[in-house]
């Protein structure tokens, strides 16, 4: 079901985002951008917090989780008036990602993290409810 997310978030991004230019797992990506090779921003990268499972009556789990959104982009003069025009399209897409293993992406938090030179970075968690059937 992660997996199945993922690349439904990765699908829905491009085909109705696609001024995000990369998009790819979240690593500490932001944190240790000296060490890495460089990626083109706008970019998102995709965190999958920990997920609390239940047994399903019957069979299978239900779990409840979390997903966060890293989107990243340059800071410049004004930056931020185009970087939150990205996370309103971003967000409005989220809530028509769908799947088989998941459903109810719902957005639960927004932080904004400033401890960059040169880039922006506001992370979007999102409530997901996920199911797997045995």
């Amino acid at each position: 079901m992660r997996k199945e997310l993922y690349t439904a978030i990765v699908a829905k991004l491009k085909q109705d985002v696609p001024e995000v230019v990369h998009i790819d797992l979240w690593n500490h990506n932001v944190e240790f951008i000296e060490q890495e090779e460089g990626w083109e921003r706008p970019a998102v990268f995709v965190e999958f917090g920990s997920i609390v499972w239940e047994p399903n009556v019957g069979s299978g789990y239900r779990g409840k989780g979390q997903v966060r959104l890293h989107v990243v982009t340059d800071w410049t003069e004004g930056g931020q008036e185009a970087a939150w025009d990205l996370i309103c399209k971003i967000r409005a897409v989220m809530e028509r990602v769908e799947g088989i293993g998941f459903h109810g992406l719902v957005l639960s938090e927004t932080e904004t993290n400033h401890n960059h030179e040169e880039m922006l970075e506001s992370v979007e968690s999102y409530s997901v409810r996920y199911v797997i059937n045995s």
